[in-house]
């Protein structure tokens, strides 16, 4: 029997992610995402009190795993598609997706504060053990290579602020801004929609809106 070398074989296979993402979710550059729904606790969790309402986990995982895979700079619309939702739960689906995914970007917002405190502390204790090890030079061996190993320390971390962890957060950051700002439609069936240049602009003009009210209300 002729051995095949299918590790290579295997690690030579080509996905093609840009491909289903342009066939499955952008049209004109806005990020459909469509969903059915046969009930309404598809949605909202069946845990919720009315008027405390919060996101199925299940929903909300699809939600956000699809919208991972889309590009940074398209807008996103939710397409929920079914016939057994009355006009008060599309009403309560509506504002609870927005509701929490505002929460969501408000928990980014203080995880980024947060980093932001720890990349200053680590800039200054940087800065501060460099001046620490230009006057120990005539010192010995033993206190330098303690001033050595605070900046080697310091200055590792704040690498990885920069490119690792801070990047990370960056992401999340858009991800969660893209999602708090999701224009959501309901129908009762699902057919990929070609965006006309009115209906762009009429989408940014949405969220254009619906982000400089988030502003104003910060101020």
């Amino acid at each position: 029997m002729r051995r095949r070398n299918t590790a290579r074989l295997f690690g030579r296979r080509k996905g093609h992610l840009e491909y289903r993402i342009k066939r499955d979710y952008v049209r004109n550059g806005i990020a459909t995402i469509p969903c059915h729904v046969s009930d309404y606790f598809d949605v909202i969790s069946p845990y919720s009190v009315k008027g405390y309402e919060s996101l199925n986990t299940d929903f909300y995982d699809y939600l956000k795993e699809c919208a991972d895979v889309t590009p940074a700079e398209c807008p996103l619309v939710l397409n929920i598609t079914g016939n057994s939702l009355s006009q008060e739960e599309k009403e309560t689906i509506e504002l609870v997706i927005q509701d929490d995914f505002a929460y969501d970007l408000g928990m980014v917002e203080m995880q980024e504060k947060r980093h932001m405190r720890i990349f200053l502390f680590m800039m200054i204790g940087l800065f501060l053990s460099g001046i620490a090890l230009w006057l120990t030079k005539p010192l010995t061996e033993l206190p330098r290579e303690l001033f050595f190993i605070l900046f080697w320390f310091l200055g590792e971390t704040l690498c990885d602020y920069i490119f690792l962890t801070g990047a990370d957060l960056r992401r999340e950051r858009r991800l969660a801004g893209r999602l708090a700002s999701i224009r959501i439609r309901f129908s009762e069936s699902y057919q990929a929609h070609d965006y006309t240049e009115s209906e762009v602009d009429r989408l940014y003009s949405e969220i254009e809106k619906d982000v400089k009210g988030t502003i104003r209300r910060k101020k």
